[in-house]
């Protein structure tokens, strides 16, 4: 299968105006985000979708390719299905801008699947969430699953319920927004209607969900911390000051 990576990015973030363009370790954070994803062996290109001038001429200054898309997007998957009718692209991996703490082997791990269940549709990766504060946190996207690991619910409320022993004796997990598609189901996704429960909580993934289709998760290891607020960009920069990835890429 071919597969590429898209990465949706906007200025208008209402909760961090500007947020991709974010000055983070001598980048922007957009720029982290686009090297470390196009270090994935399992990718055959990578691209930044948007809608602003102004990230389309900072991306192609650092020498990656762009697909512009409308500006009426509500949702990133939907942003991602435009852009993808500009490839021929068989997998699609959906990397939100404001992770820029992902690693390469996080790309792989998402795609893996595929070559094993040609039924797959749709994957997410999730990690066990061991920090209370991120459990109870509605910029946290929580995340149940049966017991395949296919998702049966996302939501910003700290679910599931917590056991006797409180937090430490709950298997929580939360999504982490690594988000491969097969071509046919992210075209499909955006002809499907929004759905009332993906409206409420603001979360793409309720909307396959809702009509019934299956997001299989795939847990990792690595943690990552998504950038939603100012304070969380400053705990990035903490966290990835000397992660050894940023020698490949940052310029002195």
């Amino acid at each position: 299968m071919k597969t590429i990576a898209i990465i949706p990015a906007r200025m208008g973030s209402s909760r961090f105006p500007g947020k991709p363009l974010a000055p983070l370790l001598g980048c922007s954070m957009l720029e982290h985000v686009y090297q470390r994803v196009a270090m994935s062996q399992s990718l055959n290109a990578t691209y930044i979708a948007t809608c602003d001038e102004e990230i389309r001429q900072t991306a192609t200054a650092f020498g990656a390719p762009v697909i512009m898309t409308s500006d009426s997007h509500e949702r990133a998957s939907d942003r991602i299905a435009e852009a993808v009718a500009h490839t021929d692209a068989d997998l699609i991996i959906m990397v939100q801008g404001d992770e820029p703490m992902v690693l390469p082997s996080m790309i792989d791990a998402a795609v893996a699947p595929f070559h094993h269940d040609p039924k797959l549709e749709c994957v997410n990766l999730t990690r066990r969430i061991d920090d209370e504060a991120d459990f109870r946190s509605p910029n946290t996207i929580k995340v149940v699953m049966d017991q395949q690991g296919n998702a049966l619910y996302m939501t910003r409320q700290p679910i599931p319920t917590l056991a006797a022993g409180g937090f430490g004796a709950t298997a929580a997990y939360k999504q982490v927004c690594i988000i491969p598609f097969t071509r046919a189901c992210l075209i499909e996704y955006s002809q499907l209607p929004p759905t009332p429960l993906e409206k409420l909580e603001s979360i793409d993934m309720l909307r396959l969900l809702e009509h019934g289709r299956r997001v299989r998760m795939v847990e990792t290891s690595h943690d990552t911390q998504a950038v939603d607020t100012k304070a969380d960009l400053a705990r990035v920069a903490e966290l990835m000051t000397n992660d050894p990835l940023l020698a490949h890429y940052r310029k002195p």
